[in-house]
């Protein structure tokens, strides 16, 4: 019974750092495509796409978080951190489609590097944001 909590508990880390992961580089490219929309013909459709991208990769995020904390065994704190990274990618989307940039740009360096602070200590030491293995 031991070994499968075990093996549950790696499976959602695992998910949990991969949607991590997902959703930073998903924001990383978001701000790729909105130089992209600044300079050329092309960019406002991969902008437009790449919001779409970066949105369901937050709701897999959250999807993670909960898959690693209930049937995994793990903290629940990182349903909070999802569901914070949720909140703010609608927030980014809502103003992207005001079209209010002064707002819009700065929440979209912020929500980069709360991802990237989320992201690294599963990179450093195999965990997420708990802590815990």
């Amino acid at each position: 019974m031991a070994t499968q909590v075990t093996a549950a508990a790696r499976r959602g880390t695992a998910f949990l750092q991969i949607a991590i992961a997902l959703q930073t580089l998903t924001i990383f490219l978001q701000a790729v495509s909105a130089g992209l929309l600044l300079t050329s013909s092309y960019g406002e459709m991969l902008h437009s796409v790449g919001a779409r991208v970066m949105y369901g990769a937050s709701m897999v995020y959250v999807l993670a978080a909960v898959l690693a904390w209930k049937p995994g065994g793990g903290s629940p704190r990182p349903i909070w951190y999802a569901s914070g990274f949720l909140a703010l990618a609608s927030l980014q989307v809502v103003l992207g489609i005001a079209h209010v940039p002064s707002v819009h740009l700065p929440l979209g360096v912020l929500m980069f590097g709360l991802s990237v602070l989320a992201l690294a200590p599963a990179v450093r030491s195999g965990t997420g944001p708990t802590g815990a293995k």
